[in-house]
């Protein structure tokens, strides 16, 4: 999304070894929560004038859309490369999440409560559907036939993937409390990764329960500084899984890098 406060929900640390509460040193299985880092593979140049909203990769192209009034678009190409398409929304729409659906793709606004649906290859609008909250994320899981959106609060909704209809959602939970402020969203199999705004910190979220099953810690990323006025805005936001591999690229807001990243244990 645009611009925002935070309210980041700390983790709750497990109790250690105590010889009172012995059975306490280590979570049960189904409560357990990965803690993981990123580990850079490649660094790789980015527009530092895109202000990210949404990264997602179908094969060997990347799609990314950009937000702000004006400077919204949408755009395609090779990952590190100049887009080879791009579309621009006109003023007033505030660009925010995208997914791709095999020929087509969706573009959320921001407060515009409207979604764009566009031919996949050209980018070129195909229909507008009204859409009655806030934008901010969205992925695709093709295996539930489903689309999951954020809205900057602790929930998940599921949409259906032609009307953008609400079917249901879930609320985000840390050890049982709410996660709030999710944003830019990537489905990988029953998972949802989720950037938390405006922060340096992914949770993976069982789609099916809502629970947050890793913390990733992205502070390490040798991210060259975002000048002036930019600064307070040019966080974490663009996640992209790499197709066939367990990678991922990352970018952010007004970043000039992109990195493609493994998740380790920290």
């Amino acid at each position: 999304m645009a611009v925002a406060g935070a309210v980041l929900v700390p983790s709750c640390g497990t109790d250690g070894d105590s010889p009172l509460r012995p059975e306490a040193a280590a979570p049960p299985a189904a409560d357990r929560v990965d803690q993981l880092r990123t580990e850079v593979l490649d660094a790789m140049p980015h527009d530092p004038r895109a202000y990210t909203q949404g990264l997602e990769m179908v094969g060997g192209t990347l799609y990314e859309s950009t937000g702000l009034a004006g400077e919204s678009s949408v755009r395609l190409g090779p990952p590190g490369r100049p887009p080879t398409v791009r579309a621009d929304l006109p003023e007033p729409l505030f660009g925010e999440g995208i997914t791709v659906l095999g020929p087509t793709l969706w573009q959320l606004t921001w407060l515009d409560h409207v979604a764009i649906e566009r031919d996949a290859r050209t980018l070129a609008e195909l229909r507008r559907v009204p859409y009655a909250q806030e934008g901010w994320g969205v992925c695709h899981q093709p295996g539930r036939d489903r689309l999951v959106t954020s809205d900057g609060s602790a929930r998940l909704t599921f949409r259906n993937p032609r009307t953008l209809a609400p079917t249901g959602g879930i609320a985000v939970t840390l050890h049982g409390r709410p996660v709030p402020q999710l944003n830019e969203l990537e489905c990988v199999g029953d998972s949802v990764y989720a950037n938390v705004w405006p922060s340096s910190r992914i949770v993976r979220v069982d789609a099916a329960t809502g629970r947050v099953t890793a913390e990733i810690d992205a502070s390490g990323l040798p991210v060259p500084g975002v000048p002036g006025k930019q600064r307070h805005a040019g966080v974490l936001n663009g996640i992209a899984a790499v197709p066939g591999t367990d990678e991922f690229l990352l970018t952010g807001k007004w970043w000039p890098r992109m990195f493609r990243v493994a998740l380790v244990a920290r």
